[in-house]
């Protein structure tokens, strides 16, 4: 049987945004295990239109293409006034049929962890017919990184991403079989 295939999806285009060396520390500890694939899933790589303003771009179509070949996510989410960004809402909103009966795991950052934009992730979610799971790693930018811009994260981070992938590895088997 194939591995699963799992994509660290990184929740921000900024200039200047951290979420690719959390997302990069994040594959660095799931390549350890071989129970799935892991790749990075830049959401910047697309070139997503806005929702509403063209059905017709080229991004749209690669980024359908990419969920669909994915048997689960963990998403890197970054807090921005209380929330998500716009971009990763508007890639959450460009699919809907690519989410389903598929399983996420969620790291977040910020001034409280992230545990604001992880929590109003999970809503969305939901509606998609994405499980996500139970653990869920929240890093601070108080702690965790260097004058808020270089990850340098604890140790005691270690423990909870390899039990929040455990959970994903399992949740995302399970649903495969839905699809």
């Amino acid at each position: 049987m194939a591995n699963l295939k799992i994509g660290i999806i990184l929740g921000s285009t900024r200039e200047g945004r951290v979420s690719p060396q959390v997302g990069e520390w994040v594959k660095g500890i799931a390549e350890q295990r071989s129970d799935a694939d892991y790749e990075i899933v830049d959401i910047a790589d697309y070139n997503l239109p806005f929702l509403g303003t063209t059905s017709e771009a080229e991004g749209i179509k690669k980024w359908s293409e990419k969920l669909t070949s994915l048997d689960g996510f963990v998403f890197i989410v970054q807090e921005y006034n209380h929330s998500i960004t716009g971009a990763l809402k508007n890639a959450l909103d460009l699919a809907r049929d690519e989410w389903h009966n598929k399983a996420a795991g969620i790291v977040s950052y910020g001034s409280t962890g992230g545990a604001r934009a992880a929590e109003h992730l999970r809503g969305i979610l939901a509606e998609l017919q994405v499980a996500d799971v139970r653990t869920h790693p929240t890093l601070s930018l108080f702690t965790d990184f260097e004058n808020f811009s270089e990850f340098k994260p604890a140790d005691l981070h270690l423990d909870n991403v390899n039990t929040m992938l455990d959970q994903v590895n399992a949740w995302s088997g399970a649903l495969k079989t839905l699809r």
